[in-house]
């Protein structure tokens, strides 16, 4: 029978990921609503594209210096490891934070999410929007960046993302409390697991992160074309 400390809860994600994460979620939303829209809403589509730059940046920094399962190097597998989760082998540290099976799953809506993202710097709808920097490539990186963010990488994140909503489903299915986990950060786990650092002083360092982070994005929102 597992002891009490087993079935104790352990503290997988730390606020700063918890916050990104439904932050990244309402700004995909926001983007989805905006840019499908278009017209005069097409600036509140860039301000959340401005937004989710920032957050993807913060998260690029805080996968190396965040909490224990929020770093990078929790959740990069080898392919070996992932066959081991499909068979129901995995160790039980592969449980813990992002599964090797989830794990492919985050890394390729932070690569789309990175990829729309730098291709709306450059994109152009030739009417009265345009990416601040656009001035920077020639017309036919414009076009094609233009043609990827409009269409396949929309659909690519929109596929990838029902593809995680029915992961999510699943696992609920399977009595696996993930929804939860990213609202308050603690994992009933029947292993022992080391907990990630989720105090005020590890928070505040996230806080000066992402400041730096809004600050890069808001810099880059104000690049325009040189003027002669």
């Amino acid at each position: 029978m597992p002891s009490i400390q087993r079935l104790s809860p352990v503290r997988v994600w730390d606020l700063p990921t918890r916050l990104f994460h439904w932050m990244l979620a309402v700004c995909f939303v926001g983007l989805l609503i905006t840019g499908s829209v278009g017209g005069s809403v097409m600036s509140f589509h860039f301000r959340f594209g401005f937004a989710m730059l920032a957050l993807l940046l913060f998260r690029l920094v805080w996968g190396f210096v965040g909490g224990r399962w929020t770093r990078f190097s929790s959740f990069l597998f080898s392919p070996r490891s992932t066959l081991a989760y499909l068979r129901g082998t995995s160790p039980p540290e592969h449980l813990v934070g992002h599964n090797p099976l989830g794990a492919l799953s985050v890394w390729a809506l932070l690569a789309f999410l990175t990829a729309q993202v730098a291709t709306g710097l450059v994109s152009d709808d030739e009417i009265s929007f345009a990416g601040p920097l656009t001035h920077l490539v020639s017309n036919a990186t414009v076009s094609l960046a233009t043609g990827y963010h409009t269409d396949i990488g929309k659909l690519i994140l929109l596929g990838l993302v029902l593809l995680h909503l029915a992961a999510v489903v699943y696992y609920t299915r399977r009595k696996h409390r993930l929804v939860s986990a990213m609202v308050h950060g603690d994992k009933r786990l029947d292993s022992v697991a080391q907990p990630s650092r989720d105090d005020l002083a590890s928070r505040l360092f996230a806080l000066f992160i992402f400041l730096l982070c809004a600050t890069a994005s808001y810099a880059v929102s104000t690049l325009q074309a040189p003027v002669f």
